[in-house]
């Protein structure tokens, strides 16, 4: 079979589904597929799917603050231009958690416009299928943001206290996070609790007052 003919069957399969979200789970399937074969299957964003919003699901450390002139710009390039920049995800036991793209989701969910225009649906990429443990999801999402310079230092001091609890040392966490180990010291000082301290020796120069 020619490609030709082959894009002609796809053609005609296609035009026999009349339900929409039939439609939307058989180009996912057909993405999949393709995906498989692709030269670039290792890369995340050779593999976007249509997911109904409802499936993916924020996280609660994202560091990442936009303000509300860039949001109303956010929102009217989404408008506008339309996605061009799916949400990041990984799989999880309830769905689908957000790596990276809150904002893109919240308007995408929120908003009538948008919700109208993409059916309740949004475009997602997947980091990984497999489900990562906290501390990975969190070292994922901080990269995204640090990538493109913008996090919250209160809410990284927190981030890297949480990493701590999870298990990570001051190398991990410099490594994974792309920070130097005096950043790492400043934001686990930010933090103020002691524990993250406890391995360290002390100059006779350290006071407390």
């Amino acid at each position: 079979m020619s490609l030709k003919d082959l894009l002609a069957e796809v053609d005609t399969f296609f035009e026999n589904i009349i339900d929409e979200k039939q439609k939307i789970e058989v180009l996912n399937t057909f993405k999949k597929a393709l995906h498989q074969h692709s030269p670039f299957s290792g890369e995340p964003v050779d593999c976007v799917l249509w997911i109904q919003s409802t499936a993916l699901h924020p996280n609660d450390y994202n560091p990442n603050v936009m303000a509300p002139p860039e949001k109303k710009l956010l929102q009217r390039s989404l408008e506008t231009d339309g996605y061009t920049q799916p949400v990041v995800v990984t799989a999880c036991a309830k769905g689908y958690a957000i790596i990276d793209g809150f904002h893109r989701y919240s308007l995408g969910k929120s908003k009538p416009v948008l919700r109208k225009k993409l059916n309740g649906y949004l475009p997602v990429t997947l980091v990984t299928e497999r489900n990562l443990k906290p501390a990975d999801r969190i070292a994922a999402t901080i990269r995204h943001n640090r990538a493109r310079g913008k996090h919250h230092i209160a809410a990284m001091s927190a981030i890297v206290q949480d990493l701590y609890k999870l298990g990570w040392g001051d190398a991990r966490i410099s490594e994974e996070l792309g920070m130097d180990a005096d950043e790492v010291l400043r934001l686990k000082q930010i933090s103020g609790l002691a524990e993250l301290f406890q391995e360290k020796e002390y100059s006779e120069a350290w006071t407390v007052k």
